[in-house]
């Protein structure tokens, strides 16, 4: 099971004891994956069509709870399409279907559907709570994340560039800014800064998966400091290593030159010293000194005898 079948899990099983966030999170679910259909008769009827058990169990449970009554589920199997199932919740009684899109502001007092049920109205979000019902409907029917272990994205797909504002707005309301993209027909609210996934997944009550998010990202944070401090001092090991070098380079040269002859007493000791141990670090070659000297002091020389050996180079050309 994907991460984000695992957050539409755990949200079908939250229940609010709320009717009017029930009845956010319905018009919600229906706004995202379902439609209205009038017959040649012109009965109407509710369906809501997803390709997750979840989704489609918890549709069925809020409108048993919320009107009392009791959904038809078709389960279809596709064999040959790459997908195993979908389920289509179907609410077939013209009069029921009636007053639930009359509750859901999904239907006018002319019994004149409004939008095509891809707005909800804002008369049903007035309470933080509805608004908290709402986004947890809107993730349900159009929602995905990405598994936190790969990357962090979240972002809900909406019919309308209205619906995608409508959405973007509501999160605002927690201090969580969506941001939106058109992908070819359908417009897209988005969030990949990880913290804000964590808010919104706080938000929707997804606690488990919350949990989840965050060990992922400790582990990830504790992972990538490790990296940068053994990247830092790979590097201060291969400067100083390269500078070990040099500076041996430097001394050789001098000697099978000039010699030590005319350095002072505290350079030749440097270098004589730094030819027995290349491998020294600068704070041993100060302690090994007859006078010991700090690290300031040992590179000072060895910049000075750096200087001679350049100086010998530029008189032999």
């Amino acid at each position: 099971m994907s991460f984000s079948s695992q957050v539409k899990e755990e949200l079908s099983r939250q229940m609010s004891p709320a009717r009017h966030c029930r009845m956010a999170e319905l018009a919600a679910l229906i706004s995202g994956c379902g439609r209205v259909i009038r017959d040649k008769t012109g009965g109407i009827s509710i369906i809501l069509h997803t390709e997750n058990v979840a989704v489609a169990r918890k549709y069925f449970t809020l409108l048993r709870k919320t009107y009392m009554i009791e959904a038809r589920i078709l389960v279809r199997s596709y064999v040959h399409v790459g997908k195993s199932r979908s389920y289509i919740v179907i609410v077939d009684n013209d009069a029921v279907a009636r007053k639930i899109l009359l509750s859901l502001k999904f239907m006018n007092a002319g019994s004149e559907v409004v939008g095509d049920c891809h707005m909800v109205s804002r008369v049903l979000l007035r309470q933080t709570c509805c608004k908290r019902a709402f986004l947890r409907g809107v993730f349900l029917a159009a929602g995905s994340m990405n598994a936190p272990e790969k990357t962090y994205h979240f972002e809900i797909v909406c019919g309308g560039a209205e619906q995608a504002e409508l959405i973007s707005e509501v999160m605002k309301a927690f201090d969580i800014e969506g941001k939106l993209i058109t992908r070819k027909k359908y417009h897209v609210v988005y969030i990949k800064d990880a913290s804000q996934i964590v808010d919104m997944l706080g938000v929707m009550d997804a606690h488990v998966a919350l949990m989840e998010m965050e060990n992922v990202r400790v582990l990830k944070e504790m992972r990538n400091s490790v990296n940068r401090r053994v990247n830092c001092e790979t590097a201060n090991i291969s400067k100083t290593v390269s500078a070990a070098v040099r500076q041996i380079e430097d001394i050789r040269f001098i000697k099978a030159t000039v010699g030590f002859g005319e350095l002072s007493d505290g350079l030749k000791e440097m270098a004589e010293l730094r030819l027995a141990y290349p491998e020294a670090s600068l704070a041993e070659l100060g302690k090994m000194l007859s006078t010991p000297v700090g690290k300031s002091g040992v590179n000072h020389r060895l910049r000075k005898l750096g200087v001679i050996a350049d100086e010998i180079r530029a008189n032999e050309k």
